[in-house]
């Protein structure tokens, strides 16, 4: 964004745009690709790489994972048209997802992009109270997804679905820790929002406000007081809405992430020729990408950039040899988060000058109005 087009736009929403400016780009690829090179020169086995049959059976199931990450995209472009309840246009919807990916491919993980996708609806002339209901709705949404399914496959697929290293609670490591502790942090946030917009809005923003008291979170309290007020207008859009509205919303939530996790699960079929396609083999290693995303979720790094390739291999050493696991990782991401971020430097400028137009016709409008007054 330039200096000529930050001037449009007040001291907030410049704060939020800078956070997602184009060189933000670099530090998150370096990272990524910097773990990648050096995870390929410590343990890069020629001998495996060598198994990787440059077939039909690979160039299949790579196909297969590039139509499932469309289909991924468009189930969070339905999403965001469910919930804008038809407003945004499908070609709109698939634009903002682009936006709202990139924000949050170069934000650290455990913020995501939230921050942005508020300003940019905001800049959609949408309503603030849809605004809101499209921000705080989705991360309950995404929640729910996690903290309902996961105990539902340990207990299914046994604890061997944390980590490979786990073999059942008695032998509870630093990753069942890790795990558990993170699982409960995300199950008590999405449970704060859960209460804050289906059960009692109003009590959920006296908390929040009671919180920023305390000294050194004196300076959120503006924060809590904006979250607070917007959870009271979701909850009224929310409760106004039928069942119907409700499980397709969630669907399309388990659809988008699935098929994140199951794109892994092709990726692997891919470069692995003897990767098991039993159902419950297919099932525990979609499982293993579940708990492996409530750690990285958490990441202090730009879109878990780095962190994410590292414990790849560790997290699916039972499914993926060693030795080409960085090979795997690298093009995992390159589809689900490189991707994005070269989309959204591409779309990202060219959004900014189309609300600058607009902003700019509506002033002249505006101002063309008053003299003919």
């Amino acid at each position: 964004m330039s200096s000529k087009e930050s001037e449009n736009f007040d001291k907030q929403h410049r704060e939020v745009l800078e956070s997602v400016r184009l060189s933000r780009i670099i530090l998150p690829v370096l990272l990524g690709v910097g773990v990648v090179i050096y995870l390929l020169w410590s343990q890069f086995d020629p001998v495996e790489f060598a198994k990787i049959r440059w077939t039909y059976h690979t160039f299949f199931w790579i196909g297969a994972s590039v139509f499932f990450l469309v289909v991924r995209h468009l189930a969070y472009a339905y999403r965001l048209r469910l919930l804008s309840d038809g407003e945004f246009s499908w070609k709109k919807c698939i634009e903002l997802i682009f936006i709202w990916e990139f924000s949050s491919a170069v934000s650290p993980t455990s913020l995501g992009g939230s921050a942005v996708a508020l300003f940019v609806l905001t800049q959609e002339k949408l309503s603030t109270a849809k605004t809101a209901t499209i921000v705080l709705y989705t991360v309950v949404l995404d929640t729910l997804f996690f903290i309902l399914f996961l105990p539902l496959l340990i207990g299914l697929l046994g604890f061997g679905v944390i980590h490979p290293s786990m073999g059942g609670f008695g032998s509870l490591n630093a990753w069942g820790v890790s795990f558990w502790i993170f699982y409960l942090l995300m199950a008590t946030y999405g449970f704060a929002f859960y209460y804050g917009l289906f059960i009692n809005p109003g009590q959920m923003k006296r908390i929040m406000v009671w919180f920023t008291k305390i000294s050194f979170l004196k300076k959120y309290r503006r924060s809590a007081v904006e979250m607070g007020e917007n959870m009271i207008l979701t909850s009224g859009q929310l409760k106004r809405q039928n069942k119907r509205y409700h499980l397709a919303a969630f669907l399309s939530t388990a659809v988008a992430w699935s098929f994140r996790f199951i794109l892994v699960n092709w990726l692997i079929i891919a470069f692995v020729p003897d990767t098991s396609l039993e159902f419950f083999n297919q099932l525990m290693l979609y499982a293993r990408q579940k708990a492996m995303f409530v750690l990285i979720a958490f990441s202090p790094t730009p879109g878990g950039a780095g962190f994410i390739e590292a414990v790849f291999g560790g997290f699916l050493k039972d499914f993926v040899p060693i030795g080409i696991a960085a090979i795997i990782a690298f093009v995992w991401r390159l589809l689900t988060y490189y991707a994005y971020l070269l989309a959204g430097a591409v779309i990202l400028p060219n959004w900014i000058r189309g609300v600058v137009a607009r902003r700019k016709a509506a002033r002249k409008a505006s101002g063309e109005e008053t003299q003919a007054e």
